[in-house]
This record gives C-alpha cells, sequence and structure tokens, in this order.
C-alpha cells in the first residue's frame, strides 16, 4: 500500500495544468503516474518512490468550466533537490489525460525549509530580544561584578574622620592620598591597598590625612583639574608631602584605567619640583617624566599595596644618553633630529653683549666656543647643561628636569639644551638671573628679552 503522507517534506512541486475536456482527479493522478512510468528508470519512477515514502500523495485543485478542466497539482517529495527537480521536469511530459489533450508547466519547486527558517530566525530574535530585556550578564560582568563587591568590601573608616581608606593604609610605610571615596575604590580595584581620601573640601583637610603625611612617604594622587592643585596646595601649606601625581588632563582619579594609575603613579615628581612648576594661574597640568622609572613593590600577594621609590635628580653630570621620545613632555617641541655643526654659525660670530648683559661677567672666546661647542655633544640626547660664569659645567640633565633643576641651583650663568627655547624657560631664567641659553631653536617670543643672550643653531643670536 503506498504511503499517503511523508515524515519530512523537503520540496514541494507546484504545477498548474489545462485539460481540453472534463475529467476528475483519478484521471489526472492515474495520467502522471501512467506517463511516467519507465520514464526514468526503477530509482525515480513514482509508484516506486511512494512506496518507499521518497514522495507523499499527490493533491489536486481542480476547476471546471466551458468542457475543459484547469487547476493545480501538489507533488510533496524528500529527495534532493536534483532528483525533485527531475521529477517536476517528467510531470511537464504528461500531455494527455484520458482522450483529452492536456498541458502541465511547473510554476516553482519551493524549499518548505526555507519557511522553517524565515520562522526560526523571527522566532530567535525575539527570544534574544526578551534576553537581552532581563539583563543576563555574561561571565566577564559577573567576575567584574563579584570583584568589585569584594573590593568594595574592604574599603575601612580611618582616624575620627571615618575617612574611606585602603586595609593597608595603618601598616603601609607609604599611602597614596586620594580625593574621595570613589578613588580609593578604584584604587583597590586594581590592587592598591594603601589609599586614602581627604574626603572634604580643599579648605578643610582632616588632621588625620595631615598627620599621616607627616609620619609616612606620602604621595598625593589628584584629580587632573584645578580642584586638584588646590587640594594639593592646602596640604602642602599644612604638611610635608613628598611626591605629587596627576591623572591626565581633565580625568578623574575614579575613572582611570589600570594602566593610566600605574603611569600616572610612576611620572610623579617631588614636591620641590611641583612648587618649582607653579602651581596656580596657568600651571601646566601635565607633570614633567622622571628620567628613572618608578617600581612597585607587592607586600600582598593578591591585592598589592603600591610603593613607589623616590627618584632625586642625578647630583653628578652623566654621559649623554639618547631617551625614548615621550609624547608627555611639557616641552614637546624639544624633539628633534640631529643638526650637523655645519649647519650654524660659529660661536666667534655671536656678536656683543647687550647692555644689561654687559654688566655681567664676559666669557673668554675659547669658553664661548666651549659652551657653543656642547650643543653639538648633546645632538640628539634630549638633554640639557648649566654653566657658571667661567664657562665650566654645573650639571648635566634631561631636558624634562630643567625646569626644576633651574630652582635648586645657584650661580647659574648659562644654559645649554638639545631643544627648544620657549618663553617660559626664558622668563624663569630670567627670575634667576641666568644670562645666556643656547638652544637648536627657539619658539616665537612674545617680546624682546634684553637682559639676556639667546642663541640657537637655526637663527644665531636673536636677542
Amino acid at each position: 500500500m503506498a504511503k499517503t503522507y511523508l515524515e519530512i517534506v523537503k520540496y514541494m512541486v507546484e504545477a498548474k495544468f489545462n485539460i481540453d475536456g472534463v475529467v476528475d482527479k483519478p484521471d489526472i493522478i492515474g495520467a502522471v503516474f501512467g506517463q511516467t512510468e519507465g520514464l526514468l528508470g526503477n530509482e525515480l519512477d513514482l509508484r516506486e518512490l511512494q512506496k518507499n515514502g521518497k514522495i507523499g500523495r499527490i493533491e489536486i485543485d481542480v476547476s471546471q468550466s466551458s468542457n475543459k478542466t484547469f487547476g493545480k497539482l501538489h507533488l510533496p517529495a524528500s529527495l534532493d533537490r536534483i532528483e525533485t527537480c527531475i521529477l517536476a521536469a517528467a510531470v511537464e511530459s504528461v500531455d494527455r489525460v484520458g482522450p483529452y489533450e492536456a498541458q502541465f508547466a511547473v510554476e516553482k519547486v519551493e524549499d518548505t525549509r526555507s519557511e522553517k527558517r524565515r520562522k526560526i530566525l523571527s522566532r530567535a530574535k525575539d527570544l534574544l530580544k526578551r534576553l537581552l530585556e532581563t539583563e543576563i550578564p555574561d561571565s566577564k560582568e559577573i567576575s567584574e561584578m563579584v570583584q568589585s563587591d569584594v573590593r568594595a568590601s574592604e574599603i575601612t573608616e580611618f582616624g575620627p574622620e571615618k575617612l574611606a581608606a585602603g586595609p593597608d593604609i595603618a601598616s603601609s610605610d607609604e599611602i597614596i592620598v586620594v580625593e574621595g571615596r570613589a578613588d580609593v575604590l578604584n584604587l583597590l580595584r586594581n590592587d592598591i591597598a594603601n589609599a586614602i581620601a581627604v574626603g572634604g573640601a580643599a579648605s578643610n583637610i582632616p588632621k588625620t590625612i595631615i598627620d599621616l603625611v607627616n609620619q609616612k612617604e606620602a604621595t598625593l594622587f589628584l584629580d587632573g583639574d584645578r580642584g586638584g592643585d588646590m587640594i594639593a596646595r592646602s596640604i602642602l601649606n599644612m604638611a610635608e608631602a613628598d611626591f605629587i601625581a596627576k591623572a591626565p588632563d581633565g580625568k578623574e582619579v575614579e575613572d582611570l584605567t589600570r594602566k593610566e594609575i600605574i603611569k600616572s603613579l610612576r611620572t610623579r615628581i617631588p614636591v620641590d619640583q611641583y612648587k618649582g612648576l607653579g602651581t596656580s594661574g596657568n600651571a601646566p597640568q601635565r607633570f614633567q617624566k622622571r628620567s628613572e622609572p618608578q617600581h612597585f613593590s607587592a607586600p600582598r600577594p593578591q591585592q598589592a599595596t603600591t610603593s613607589i621609590q623616590a627618584a632625586k635628580p642625578p647630583a653628578q653630570p652623566q654621559p649623554p644618553i639618547k631617551p625614548a621620545i615621550d609624547a608627555e613632555s611639557p616641552e614637546d617641541d624639544a624633539i628633534l633630529p640631529k643638526i650637523s655643526p655645519e649647519s650654524y654659525e660659529p660661536a666667534s660670530k655671536l656678536g656683543k653683549q647687550s647692555h644689561a648683559a654687559a654688566q655681567a661677567p664676559v666669557l673668554e672666546a675659547q669658553v664661548m666656543a666651549q659652551i657653543a661647542s656642547s650643543l653639538d655633544e648633546l645632538s640628539g640626547t634630549l638633554r640639557s647643561r648649566l654653566y657658571d660664569n667661567a664657562g665650566n659645567m654645573i650639571k648635566e640633565i634631561p631636558i624634562r628636569e630643567l625646569l626644576g633643576e633651574i630652582d635648586y641651583s645657584s650661580n647659574v650663568y648659562a644654559i645649554v639644551l638639545d631643544g627648544v627655547i620657549t618663553q617660559r624657560l626664558v622668563e624663569i631664567a630670567l627670575q634667576k638671573n641666568i644670562k645666556a641659553i643656547y638652544g637648536i631653536k627657539a619658539n616665537p617670543l612674545t617680546r624682546k628679552f634684553h637682559d639676556i643672550t639667546l642663541y640657537t643653531k637655526e637663527q644665531g643670536k636673536i636677542s
């Protein structure tokens, strides 16, 4: 007995027919089976395929009008698409039904699974939308939530003011002073457990903070805005901190990534150098990077307390080195290619000193040449030298430390730097009664300086 249905219908052959006479459904089905029998061999014989469950019952939609019969034929199949198309072509070969001529034409071979796919995709979209609406976190988010909660639970209250602090604030020899509780929490998330928050306005620094800063090695880690400078001034007026670190311009400590935190702490500067840069008005928000990298100690296995080793400016002259280009140095325009000695005039063409400079000791010609020649020695090193009025070198330092070094150096007569002479450098040099600056080139100056000699490789004497 032939099977009347298929468990899986892969394709549906749909054909229309026109018959020049009045016939019934069995006549049409019999014509299809009879005229295709033996046409394609036993493997594609309709009767055999139906017995084996490869095709289903042929359905006929029939209509009759004016002694003619017309309608549609539907043939379900579970064959592959090539065999299905062969059967569809065989159906088109039927040309008679009973005594009447007939025409069969296949309109389409439809993949019934495509409709299922559309329904599956539509349903999947609905399920995903519902899933997202319930805000189910992924494994990474769950880990971060758990870690954040654990870190938050470690925040302690320290001192009579109950200031937010890390668990190592009492036992650590070094502390990091930040502005608020959120800053302490962010440092805890990044395994820094020796931070304490000021927790108030710049005008009301807690006594606990003052005592801790005076007793321990303290780093003030401040936001990259004017508010951070105000808090720094307030603390420094009442206590002796050791270092200053600041977040990048416009950022707050609570928003920094781990990389930004480590970078900010490694580029901290001594308080004396911070005071030398100035902390009011148009004070620079970016600090000068130190010439030696800072290191972190790890007293705890999982939550290491950050400990930064202090680095003093070198006391003795160092041989010229070629440091890596630092994009965050305040003297960004000091990074220049090497310039050969032939590209500038010799020192003998420096010209006469200005009226005010003439009152200071005048360098001998050979001393002048020695200082000018040091530009060649420093070329490509991004370093600078300080000279006294006898032409003796006082100190050689990286350019990034020049402004701070000028403040605690005395008897400086001339500065030589492998970089750019800026207006700020000239103004600070005038305050220290320095009489000459030699550099690679100079930025445009807003006014003439008559009390100092400026000389560059590119322009020669410019004042």
